[in-house]
């Protein structure tokens, strides 16, 4: 009886917490409740730290090893009372330290993905030579304080009786080395990675890199060996094995990559079973025979291929588990090594100030000197080595290995640990003081040849600048231009860019070279016009068209390795493949490209492609979903946030305040011929309809590939732009315009017909899922007063200049296509809108309408803005849009848009120095500008 309840108290419980079990308390046979304790403690103070670190620009890294290695270890929360004893046990730590270099061995292969040889081959004279000497002067400066540290710190507990010729290699490798991972973070957070700062500092760590991790398998190699010949013997076997590797195992790899199709749709599971499997046999390998398991994953990691965005899409299946889970625990293993109170006296804290003094200076010294030398200048040398000097996490595994194998002591560890985070800390703010971005848009622009070192122009005579500007201002015709692609976008943008083209000369009917004898004479008696046909053809200039695409950099290693990988992407993108092909079947000059930034900076680098092209119009389709990039699933796609989204509005409103050139931003509306359903819901009943719907049957032709456009005029620098813009649209044969010069009078007699919501919106607000439902009463748009209170409406003048010479001025081969009318009201808001309903989706078998708006955002309309308040409430949405899509395309847009007009809606901006000030008497004579843009330089 005694030994039956001595069996049941032993017996584990199965009520778990309800029978009293502490769940912090270690149990060997069920260790995965104390180890969920674990993980839970380490990710969520990483997280937390992570955040006020990120609004000092600092990498996550930071906060993982202050977070992790300090914060958790016996620094800080070690110093509670039984902390480490009840949650860190002695017991569980083989469990952790298991999970621990599993994640160091899977993220090790992940570096190894990340280094691309072909980064250092195209940049191979500086990358070496960089490289080199970043690595040469820290480790010799490395040597020679390691005499102290081996005199001083050799006999600490802890370490094992290795040879002063092994710690010194231990100290200048870890000296030495250059944390590439944490450099292509920093690098993205500063907009630097491409950057010519940025390709240098890349492609001489990627060598940095693969000479450091070889020199420390030579150290562990030595350490392990009871003798030298035994050591000797381990690393012929390890370069054997790399070899096997390179020239066995990697065209092996190659062969059933291709047979799957791998490398051109991605890896499948079977793909990525094998390439851990090979991870793992490698680890296994290098870690039996002397040398550290993580040598084997990162061997793998480089001869991955990298064609086909192979390595990229690898790395997007595993990295976020890797950075996410395993890695803290990583840090959460080194944390409870390191220990601050350590560092006890004043010679330990010289030696703390040595070893970062040599750290900086080593690296800085070193690679700005090789960068001077390759003919930088002194600020980008100086960035250069800055950026060399970074540490990071690679550090903290260097210096892990060597404590595990017993060549330094956890004072020693402690002191390096410093160091690491002072150097790693000090990069981003050093880097900011020393290439800003005012420098770098100097730099470039006295590269360029436009200025001299002090900032002066190199152009002296303005007015002949001015004079020629003048000159060729006589009329504005945009033949250049740059346009945001999107996928969801392209059937609206290529209908657009079509038009724009005008009307394209077919070329003669091509004769079979066998009868080209027989219809001789016939050639001759007409060679005379048709050289004429051809020549004029010939002399008709075809638009220039440059679309960029743009992809999200995030802190994800796969969207960093895009970067050096972007013509391949250039290459293969289907979007731009599209776009070409379409741009050579429709005689248009196209060039294409792709740029990977973050999303903060998106509408700098759209901007910048725009004036680096020294593009007369930049072209920017509105989401359809409300999102800046592409879904990555557009089944999944909803267009309910399409209007409301911050993010994609302040985007907008970003591109149209930065650009300096005539922008344009097209809200497509079905133009093309392609309905867009706007009322999509995503009940059970439409889904079940939708199935049952035939989608792969073959789509009618458009009946009529006509498009009319309405535009109302009413004065200033953006709607004179638009008119042009609208007279160079019509060109097109198929293109019909109204334009009405609307002009606002207090005691105009013309009537306007009421204006009422859509049917639909009466019914139920969800028929509009696009407009936003629930905002405050703060976003109905309110109305500016003068100083005396009083709303100010004067009245504008029916005798515009510029309007009546067009009007009265139009080329004759559009003259029957364009209307051009004068309408005065006190209404003007209403009466666009009525008229734009009359106008605007009459026929829906044509190609789809365009509603042409500019959008005056220079120019005060009080009048429009007071009847704003009455429309927005007639139409039964009193907030409208929002406060930021009024901001973004102005009063007039966003109220065709909440009266859900039948058409597409084009709103123009006019960039800065725009010239559309000519009258329309130089388009008879076909002229063709191009302004010249202004150079302006920060100083």
């Amino acid at each position: 009886m005694e030994s039956l309840s001595l069996s049941r108290r032993a017996a584990p419980s199965q009520a778990g917490i309800l029978e009293g079990m502490n769940p912090s308390e270690y149990n060997a046979k069920n260790p995965l409740t104390l180890f969920i304790i674990q993980m839970t403690i380490i990710i969520v103070t990483c997280r937390l730290l992570h955040w006020p670190l990120s609004k000092l620009r600092q990498p996550r890294v930071i906060a993982e090893v202050i977070g992790v290695s300090c914060w958790v270890g016996p620094t800080v929360m070690g110093r509670i009372p039984n902390f480490n004893e009840s949650i860190f046990p002695a017991q569980s730590k083989p469990l952790l330290s298991v999970v621990a270099n599993l994640g160091l061995v899977l993220f090790l292969f992940l570096v190894g993905l990340e280094v691309d040889i072909r980064m250092l081959i195209a940049n191979l004279r500086i990358a070496l030579s960089v490289g080199a000497a970043g690595m040469m002067l820290p480790f010799g400066l490395g040597a020679a304080i390691s005499y102290g540290l081996y005199n001083q710190f050799s006999g600490d507990p802890g370490t094992k009786d290795v040879g002063f010729g092994v710690f010194v290699l231990f100290i200048g490798v870890a000296m030495a080395i250059t944390a590439f991972p944490v450099l292509a973070r920093i690098l993205t957070e500063l907009k630097l990675l491409q950057s010519s700062v940025g390709t240098i500092v890349l492609s001489a760590g990627v060598g940095n890199d693969v000479v450091g991790w070889i020199l420390l398998a030579l150290t562990v190699a030595l350490v392990n060996a009871g003798t030298g010949l035994t050591a000797l013997y381990v690393l012929l076997i390890a370069v054997g094995w790399t070899l096997f590797l390179i020239y066995v195992v990697r065209p092996g790899l190659l062969w059933m990559l291709n047979r799957s199709g791998s490398l051109e749709n991605g890896p499948t599971q079977a793909m990525v079973a094998l390439t851990l499997f090979l991870v793992l046999a490698s680890a296994f390998f290098t870690d039996i025979i002397g040398v550290h398991a993580i040598f084997g994953g990162f061997l793998v990691g480089l001869i991955c291929p990298h064609e086909g965005g192979f390595a990229i899409r690898l790395t997007e299946k595993i990295e976020d588990l890797v950075s996410v889970l395993f890695l803290p625990l990583y840090f959460a293993l080194s944390g409870l090594n390191t220990d601050i109170g350590l560092l006890n006296g004043g010679l330990v804290w010289g030696y703390v100030i040595g070893v970062i003094a040599i750290a900086f200076f080593g690296k800085i010294a070193g690679g700005t000197l090789a960068a001077r030398v390759n003919g930088l200048v002194w600020r980008e040398s100086f960035t250069i080595g800055v950026l060399m000097s970074c540490k990071g996490l690679v550090e903290l595994i260097v210096l892990n290995i060597g404590l595990q194998a017993g060549i330094i002591s956890q004072r020693v560890f402690t002191i390096f640990v410093v160091m690491a985070l002072v150097t790693t800390f000090a990069t981003t703010p050093l880097v900011e003081w020393l290439y800003p971005p005012w420098y770098q848009k100097k730099l470039a622009a006295w590269k360029r040849g436009e200025i001299d070192w002090d900032g002066n122009r190199l152009i002296d005579d303005e007015d002949s600048l001015n004079r020629l500007a003048k000159e060729k201002s006589e009329i504005f015709r945009i033949n250049k231009m740059t346009m945001l692609l999107r996928l969801e976008s392209l059937p609206g943008l290529f209908t657009f860019i079509n038009l724009l083209g005008g009307d394209y000369q077919a070329p003669r009917p091509k004769v079979h070279k066998t009868k080209q004898r027989q219809m001789a004479n016939i050639e001759e008696e007409t060679s005379e016009s048709s050289q004429a046909i051809t020549k004029e053809a010939s002399h008709k200039r075809p638009l220039e068209v440059d679309g960029l695409r743009i992809l999200e950099l995030t802190q994800r290693t796969s969207t960093v390795m895009k970067v050096s990988e972007v013509d391949e992407f250039t290459d293969r993108d289907p979007v731009l493949n599209v776009f070409r092909t379409f741009g050579r079947l429709n005689h248009l000059a196209v060039s294409a490209g792709i740029s990977v930034a973050p999303e903060s900076s998106f509408a700098e680098v759209l901007v910048s492609r725009a004036a680096d092209r020294s593009s007369e119009l930049l072209l920017v389709p509105w989401s359809e979903t409300g999102a800046v990039t592409d879904p990555q699933d557009t089944q999944m796609a909803s267009t309910e946030n399409r209007f409301t989204s911050s993010v994609h509005n302040q985007f907008i409103s970003k591109v149209l305040n930065m650009s300096s050139c005539n922008t344009a931003i097209l809200v497509d509306r079905g133009f093309g011929g392609m309905e867009k359903n706007l009322t999509r819901t995503s009940s059970l009943h439409s889904l079940r309809s939708r199935r049952n719907v035939n989608l792969d049957s073959p789509q009618a032709p458009v009946a009529d590939p006509s498009h009319h456009i309405f535009f109302p005029y009413f004065g200033g620098e953006d709607d004179k732009l638009a008119l042009w813009f609208v007279l160079q649209l019509t060109g097109n044969p198929n293109v019909t315009a109204t334009i009405v010069h609307v002009v606002y009078k207090k005691d105009a007699t013309t009537k306007v017909p009421e204006l009422t919501a859509p049917s639909a919106a009466r019914t139920a607000s969800s028929a509009r899922r696009d407009l936003p439902r629930g905002l405050s009463s703060s976003n109905i748009p309110t109305v500016s007063k003068d100083e005396s209170g009083n709303i100010p409406s004067e009245s504008t003048s029916a005798e515009d200049p510029f309007f009546n010479s067009f009007a009265n001025t139009l080329p004759p081969a559009i003259a029957d296509r364009v209307l051009c009318e004068t309408v005065e009201t006190n209404q003007v808001l209403r009466y666009t809108l009525v008229r734009a309903c009359e106008e605007l989706g009459a026929s829906r078998k044509n190609a789809g309408d365009l509603l042409v708006i500019g959008r005056g955002a220079k120019e005060a309309r009080a009048h429009i803005r007071q009847e704003l308040v009455g429309v927005l409430s007639a139409l039964e949405h009193p907030v409208g849009a929002g406060t930021e899509l009024r901001k973004c395309l102005g009063d007039v847009a966003e109220a065709a848009i909440v009266a859900n007009v039948k058409a597409s809606v084009l709103v123009v901006q006019a960039g800065l120095g725009a010239s559309a000030t000519a009258g329309p008497k130089a388009a008879d004579q076909g002229l063709e500008v191009t302004r010249v843009p202004s150079v302006e330089m920060d100083e």
